[in-house]
């Protein structure tokens, strides 16, 4: 009788009516299924089916898939809590929905086996005393899957902090490259200007588009990268675009939009060449287009030019009009970033000190002046002084240093 009320629940879920075709449930239901028609093999292979897609898909139990899934799968109430929105029914369906699926990961392997055994011949015995179990029980109930709603929302950008936008999908990144704060070095306060802007995307104020120009390995795209893991910005959302992806821009918009998330779309290393017309798709979006852009949606992007299109000589050519005109066109695109970070290659004597403090920080034990001598050598061969070249300098001595 139990088996065959938590069949009967299962048909009427509703709220969640979309997870029922996904691989695991749909086998559990198969296996439910043929025990309540009394069908002993087909039973036993369902029983395989469902033990085998379970492990496929990483998990130990029915109830740590449902917990997974209910929180990183979009549906109507998920959507619903994110946006503190308020519909008594869909509230309702959704909390039997939850006590349904409750009542089907209390099934233990145990008790669906003795099912098999009464529904089996002899010599299928030996075969049901060696089949694997898997863990029984929900571990979470209505109220903290509404809580996880308000705090982290629902589906994917539940799941994931940051994500690739990638031929017209967006693609999660499990374990994003965002540097702690005390990774990054120098350039303090170009970095706090680019959290302050992300603080008032929180905040729900309308932001300016942001543009970090400037040298090569100064720490422009880790500044961006590191806002992921700064306190205020839990609800941040990075999603990274490629300049050949810049036309999917408006239909990635629209998919963000009414989401109770706030998104950057991080367009790093951006240039374009003389010849390319891609700059005017991006000045479209940054503004000129007729649609509205959501408050919740702002564009970061890197680059180490200035005015991000390349300038030839032969755009000074021609009458004075057509010249300016040329010019312009070409100088613009920068101009729709309303916040524009310059970092710019350190003085020599930052240089040197950010060389002393990262050689204390990573144990370089080198006397003061050779170390700095050694320091000058290293940028004279590697043009730049920067972050980067530092790292770079203190990484070699230090491995210099280990061989003898």
């Amino acid at each position: 009788m139990k088996l065959q009320k938590v069949r009967a629940s299962l048909l009427g879920i509703s709220a969640y009516r979309h997870l029922l075709d996904r691989p695991v449930p749909a086998r559990f239901r198969a296996l439910l299924d043929a025990l309540d028609a009394g069908q002993g093999e087909a039973a036993l292979a369902a029983y395989s089916d469902f033990f085998y897609q379970l492990k496929a898909e990483g998990y130990m139990g029915l109830g740590d898939w449902l917990w997974d899934a209910m929180r990183f799968v979009d549906s109507p109430y998920g959507l619903l809590v994110e946006r503190g929105g308020q519909d008594a029914a869909l509230e309702n369906v959704a909390r039997r929905d939850t006590e349904a699926f409750q009542a089907a990961a209390e099934l233990d392997a145990d008790t669906l086996v003795a099912q098999l055994q009464g529904l089996l011949p002899e010599y299928f015995q030996a075969a049901l005393a060696h089949l694997p179990r898997w863990s029984a029980g929900l571990g979470f109930d209505f109220d903290a899957l509404r809580r996880s709603y308000q705090e982290q929302g629902c589906g994917l950008f539940a799941q994931y902090r940051a994500f690739r936008w990638s031929e017209g999908r967006l693609l999660g990144i499990a374990q994003p490259d965002s540097p702690q704060p005390w990774e990054l070095w120098g350039y303090a306060q170009q970095r706090q200007q680019v959290r302050d802007n992300a603080l008032a995307l929180m905040n729900g104020g309308w932001v300016n588009h942001v543009l970090l120009y400037g040298e090569s390995g100064t720490g422009k795209s880790a500044t961006v990268k590191s806002l992921l893991t700064q306190p205020g910005l839990e609800k941040l959302r990075i999603v990274e675009v490629e300049k050949s992806q810049l036309r999917d821009i408006p239909q990635l918009v629209r998919l963000l939009d009414h989401r109770a998330h706030r998104f950057i779309l991080f367009i790093d290393d951006l240039a374009f060449d003389a010849d390319d017309r891609a700059y005017s798709q991006l000045k479209t979006i940054l503004e000129g287009s007729l649609e509205k852009r959501p408050d919740n949606v702002v564009v970061y992007a890197t680059s180490n030019r200035r005015n991000l299109v390349k300038q030839n000589f032969s755009d000074r050519d021609g009458d004075e009009i057509d010249r300016n005109e040329t010019i312009a066109e070409k100088t613009s695109l920068a101009d729709r970033f309303g916040v524009r970070v310059a970092y710019f290659a350190l003085t020599p004597s930052e240089f040197w000190q950010m060389v002393e403090d990262l050689a204390k920080v990573y144990g370089l034990e080198m006397e003061r002046d050779a170390l700095l001598h050694r320091a000058e050598q290293w940028e004279l061969r590697h043009p730049g002084r920067t972050p980067r070249v530092a790292r770079q300098f203190i990484a070699y001595e230090l491995e210099r240093q280990k061989q003898g």
